[in-house]
């Protein structure tokens, strides 16, 4: 005879297994770095509107790989292919001497049609290796930026404000200042108990994900989701999985251009050259902790994930610097998580 308590410790037991033990650990060790910043006397009103800001400015990065997941195609590590895009729209729009808030949706605007166009390519492309798609998207990621470097040390770009004096090309790292610096965090953000929120730069991640849910629930998404859980039975219901893997990944380009349009004016820094190489796999890991698969996906992973992870990088440092003169620690932290749950997840053979 099964008792209640028996009950009770199987739906525990149940729930902390669905859970994960990546994510317990996380959230321990995010609780734990809090209670000894506290100790510490760090203020912590000052580290949670860091993290605030961070969770807003990264969200939509991370948000990029929830389309890719649902489509079959895996992980996107080919994230960096959207962040270029975003970036060209970017510099556009300091070329054309745009300001404030109509230059950052301007930005925007010019960066979709590179997205779809090279999203289009890629997802060609993933459908021509499929099973190999996230190794050969590391490697495409990596190529892409590459190529940019050439791009960028040769772009005919005339603005003062992003061309080196002398030569061609443009600086590694551009000012927002007189542009778009801020004007998400800016809008309607005040401050309680001595904590900032960026109200609109939190609005703006929620309407990413607004857009994302509601695309999911229309034929052409259900029919994508359907065809990455299941291709041979989506294929016998009559729907095209190779186009909707397609879809998936320009649909994953297009938020990754978006992203880094919000991350970088957020950061008050365009970072062109090498800079994006390695965001898909912070965006990757930061899904992960958030409870999602290779296989699977949701709003909830990608916002409970980016809260988690950018809480455990805006806390650790302040605390290393603290406890330990080894000033490397933090960035030791951050690549042993990043990293640790990327192979934890490739390693589950079921996805789970």
């Amino acid at each position: 005879m099964i008792t209640p308590d028996v009950r009770r410790f199987g739906a525990v037991k149940d729930t902390l297994k669905s859970f994960g033990l990546p994510r317990i650990i996380i959230v321990v060790f995010l609780v734990l770095l809090w209670a000894i910043s506290m100790f510490l006397e760090i203020p912590f009103p000052q580290l949670l509107s860091d993290t605030l800001v961070r969770w807003g400015m990264n969200g939509v990065l991370v948000l990029a790989m929830m389309p890719s997941i649902l489509a079959g195609t895996g992980l996107y590590f080919g994230l960096p292919i959207g962040i270029i895009c975003g970036l060209l729209g970017g510099v556009i729009a300091i070329e054309l001497n745009l300001v404030g808030i109509t230059a950052f949706f301007a930005a925007i605007a010019f960066s979709i049609p590179f997205a779809f166009v090279l999203g289009w390519v890629y997802g060609f492309m993933l459908n021509r290796i499929k099973g190999s798609e996230m190794t050969v998207a590391t490697y495409v990621g990596f190529s892409i930026v590459s190529l940019m470097c050439i791009f960028w040390s040769m772009a005919p770009f005339k603005s003062p404000a992003m061309a080196w004096p002398i030569g061609r090309g443009l600086r590694v790292t551009i000012s927002l200042a007189d542009r778009y610096e801020k004007v998400l965090n800016n809008f309607l953000s005040f401050n309680i108990f001595g904590i900032m929120i960026p109200t609109g730069l939190i609005l703006f991640l929620l309407l990413m994900c607004l857009i994302v849910v509601l695309f999911f629930n229309t034929k052409t998404g259900i029919a994508l989701k359907a065809g990455g859980e299941n291709p041979r039975f989506a294929q016998s219901s009559g729907i095209n999985v190779d186009t909707m893997r397609i879809v998936g990944t320009i649909f994953s380009t297009v938020l990754g251009a978006i992203g880094i349009l919000v991350y970088s004016q957020s950061f008050g820094f365009i970072q062109l050259y090498t800079a994006p190489l390695f965001m898909g796999f912070l965006a990757a890991a930061a899904i992960l902790i958030g409870g999602a698969s290779i296989k699977k996906a949701t709003i909830l992973h990608v916002l409970l994930g980016t809260f988690l992870f950018q809480g455990l990088l805006v806390v650790a440092l302040p605390v290393a610097n603290k406890v330990a003169t080894l000033g490397s620690l933090a960035e030791i932290s951050r690549i042993i998580v990043s990293n640790g749950v990327i192979l934890y997840a490739l390693a589950q053979h079921s996805g789970d």
